[in-house]
């Protein structure tokens, strides 16, 4: 009797080698899918749930039928062991993107970021992959390529199958694919990560990382070949916006106060726009603008500068260490529950900051705006009142191509970096100094008021266990902190220049007479995601450290702190902002704290000294209000303490977010605000 397991002839039919050469290749993919789960998210209560193995076979069966197609036994083995190397390198490179930024990026962010970080960052991703731990993973990851390589002639015939055979391979396919979805709509949960509330992140984490891919794609499409779908709110007045509490109760009853609202005409621009910009046009009209405030105005005229700041946490800010930031966060406007998703590394927490709005097309979402007019910028509504603007950054111009996408924010005197101009004066160091940063602009513009100055700055960056120059720079100072490790010492230390950056900026605004005169804002672009390089979130022993607490989901792993002052606050009472507060919630409020003719219906941040609902929300679908906090990975809200809500508040709630992020896909489709707010050239 034949061994099923020796080489034959190639036309053999041999039931038990197909059922091997099959069965292998199921097993191939269930056991990356596997591997992935195990060494990131690590959720090993997961790894045999239904759909991730119907739908794994689905792939399997998948692989194994593109490698019968030809009449040739040595091409076909040829492509099946291409497909194996493809596969496993797929699952390494998310492997290590994972490890690198804790978050599982889609295929936008990986394409549009990855030529730029492999460029900017080579050595930590080399330092990263030729480490011990970072060799064997790429081993265990390589596994089925090299048993496919090492045992392929003597189990995969590559024989080409008969139509009859390739037919049931191609059902077969079909037939897992439809149980794993059949499965993931039986379950209210799995279906809502499926459909409507659908983010990477949770689709690989629940499916698995070629569904994850798959759905991705598919998302794709359909936002850009199909409307914009939003739920109905009428319906949602009566349980959510009813609800509401005031955002800040020093603030006077907004009764007495207009709207931030213009007079648009979408009536007319609903009838001469498209499908989507109509149902964009449809879904701002119904919106209730927001009240304006005790604090509106409170700037108009004033200077601003703003500054994303380079992985910052609220755990920066201490009175004798940084006493500067501790001034700026406490003798202002206090931020007490502020968050900033992280979702597309700098870039996408650059986008939050200036556009308002979370980064839906991952990556590329800042690179999308550099063919829009961006009309809802702080550096154009601030131009149009005659506003001098300015935009820096310490490290590479071209980085994230910021040559392209800064230069058309909207600030009069463009977009300014290491590599054309700030050379000169910055020392060529990783990471470079945000105080140099500051002594070789501030001059620029501070004789030219009123302006309008963005930062972007880096000093802050990883790594933080050695090859930082300025948590070098800095060591002494941290050195002798209790309770802190190495790692969480380095990044502290690293935040120092960010500390002499803003005391040097200060200290020129108080000698030139006018800081009473200057609005400084500061926030995040992500979380210290580099305190752990290479290991997963739930394994961020340093991060944990420096929070005090090991974060259970994604908005405790995003909590951060705000910063805005300005000079002539600090003789007053410290204004108190305890509600919900994000990135998409900076543009709104300053928005209004200068006075700008805008409508508040077009963003989905608000004024958070108005009367909107407060309402902290990711591109996970997970948000907090005032009421409570509703993870959507697990389904569960959970009420703040003496808090009770109606039967209806989650799902309303739900429903909203559904539509925030719907409008911030729309958005970027169609250079929207221009659609509205645009004047004849």
């Amino acid at each position: 009797m034949k061994n099923s397991f020796e080489e034959i002839d190639g036309t053999g039919h041999d039931l038990r080698r197909r059922f091997a050469e099959v069965l292998f290749a199921v097993a191939a993919v269930i056991y990356e899918e596997v591997l992935l789960n195990l060494t990131t998210v690590q959720t090993i209560e997961s790894l045999y749930i239904p759909q991730v193995i119907l739908f794994s076979a689905a792939y399997g069966i998948l692989i194994f039928w593109v490698g019968t197609l030809t009449r040739s036994g040595r091409t076909n083995r040829m492509i099946r062991g291409i497909l194996y190397i493809i596969l496993c390198d797929l699952y390494g490179v998310y492997y290590f993107v994972y490890r690198t930024f804790k978050v599982f990026y889609d295929v936008n962010t990986v394409v549009s970021g990855g030529a730029g970080a492999a460029e900017g960052f080579s050595g930590q991703i080399i330092e990263m992959t030729t480490s011990r731990s970072g060799m064997m993973h790429i081993i265990l990851f390589l596994m089925p390529f090299f048993l496919y390589m090492l045992f392929m002639r003597r189990f995969d015939s590559g024989e080409k199958r008969t139509p009859k055979e390739q037919l049931v391979f191609y059902a077969a396919t079909l037939l897992f694919a439809v149980c794993g979805i059949a499965y993931v709509q039986s379950d209210t949960m799995l279906s809502r990560v499926y459909a409507d509330e659908y983010s990477f992140q949770a689709a690989v984490a629940d499916f698995g990382l070629m569904t994850g891919l798959r759905l991705d794609v598919e998302h794709h499409l359909r936002n850009r070949n199909s409307d914009t779908v939003f739920h109905d709110e009428t319906t949602l007045a009566d349980t959510a916006e009813t609800e509401l509490s005031e955002a800040v109760t020093t603030a006077e009853k907004p009764v007495t106060y207009g709207f931030n609202k213009l007079n648009i005409d979408f009536n007319t621009l609903i009838a001469g726009g498209d499908s989507v910009t109509g149902q964009l046009d449809q879904y701002v009209q119904a919106q209730k603008p927001s009240r304006q405030n005790a604090y509106t105005g409170m700037f108009e005229g004033k200077n601003l500068i703003f500054i994303s700041a380079e992985a910052f946490s609220a755990e920066v800010i201490d009175p004798e260490r940084t006493p500067t930031l501790y001034r700026l966060a406490t003798k202002g406007i206090n931020f007490t529950d502020y968050y900033q998703p992280a979702s597309a590394g700098t870039t996408g927490g650059e986008y939050e900051n200036v556009f308002g709005l979370l980064p839906t097309e991952g990556g590329s979402s800042f690179k999308i705006t550099s063919k829009f007019h961006n009309v809802m910028t702080m550096a154009y509504q601030l131009n149009e009142r005659g506003y001098n603007g300015w935009a820096f950054h310490n490290n590479d111009y071209t980085f994230y191509d910021r040559n392209i996408t800064h230069n058309n924010l909207g600030y009069s005197n463009g977009f300014t970096g290491y590599g054309n101009g700030l050379e000169e004066n910055i020392t060529s160091q990783w990471p470079e100094s945000d105080l140099e940063m500051m002594e070789a602009t501030v001059d620029q513009y501070i004789d030219a008021q009123p302006f309008n100055v963005y930062y972007m700055s880096v000093s802050g960056h990883n790594p933080y266990d050695g090859g930082n120059a300025m948590a070098t720079k800095h060591w002494d100072e941290v050195k002798d902190l209790e309770g802190y490790t190495d790692s969480v010492k380095g990044y502290l230390a690293a935040n120092m220049e960010l500390e002499d950056a803003l005391t040097y900026l200060v200290q020129r605004l108080e000698e030139k007479g006018i800081a009473d005169d200057t609005v400084i804002v500061l926030g995040a672009d992500h979380f210290p995601y580099g305190l752990d390089y290479g290991e997963a979130l739930n394994e961020s022993d340093n991060l944990a450290n420096l929070y005090g607490y090991q974060p259970a989901n994604y908005l405790e792993r995003d909590h951060n702190r705000l910063i805005l002052w300005s000079g002539c606050l600090e003789e007053e009472e410290p204004i108190i902002v305890d509600t919900p507060t994000s990135s998409i919630d900076i543009l709104p409020t300053l928005l209004n704290l200068f006075g700008a003719e805008w409508d508040s219906r077009l963003l989905p941040g608000r004024d958070v000294f108005s009367d909107r609902m407060p309402l902290v929300f990711n591109l996970n679908y997970d948000w907090k209000t005032d009421k409570g906090t509703y993870i959507a990975g697990t389904g569960v809200f959970t009420p703040n303490e003496g808090v009770e809500v109606s039967d209806t508040y989650v799902e309303s709630i739900r429903q909203i977010v559904q539509n925030r992020l719907s409008y911030c896909r729309g958005v970027l489709r169609t250079d929207y605000f221009w659609h509205v707010l645009g004047k004849e050239e």
